[in-house]
């Protein structure tokens, strides 16, 4: 694919910037989780980890080279696992209440699959050998 590498940068700085918007509403606290703000839960940050591991993705997409495409692939598939588990921790439902989801964490799900789908298909010219 022509622009692969291109389309995953972008999607990656786009998953960094989905970490500033709402993720999930808890009703009974009345608290907004986002990637970086989850004051009164024991959610930490989850936002961080996407945002060190995309930020080297993102420059590896830009490195034309077949060790840079290898180890792309590795994180990757690590951004899009740490996103489902995002999804999988703050949509579970705990002592009969359920958070409601926003749109944030959807996108987070949606760019980190084309983060992943875009590092398995990179454009590099390989030589010509001679027969």
């Amino acid at each position: 694919m022509k622009h692969s590498q291109t389309i995953g940068f972008i999607a990656v700085v786009l998953a960094i910037l989905v970490c500033f918007m709402p993720w999930v509403f808890i009703e009974s606290k009345n608290l907004t989780i986002t990637g970086f703000k989850a004051e009164g839960t024991r959610f930490g940050r989850p936002g961080m980890f996407i945002v060190y591991m995309g930020s080297i993705a993102a420059v590896l997409f830009l490195i034309p080279k077949i060790w840079a495409k290898r180890v792309n692939v590795f994180l990757t598939a690590m951004v899009f696992a740490w996103a489902v588990r995002n999804y999988l921790l703050l949509t579970t439902c705990s002592a009969g209440e359920c958070p409601k989801k926003q749109i944030g964490l959807f996108l987070l799900l949606a760019f980190s699959a084309i983060i992943m789908i875009m590092s398995f298909l990179p454009k590099i010219d390989l030589s010509k050998q001679q027969q």
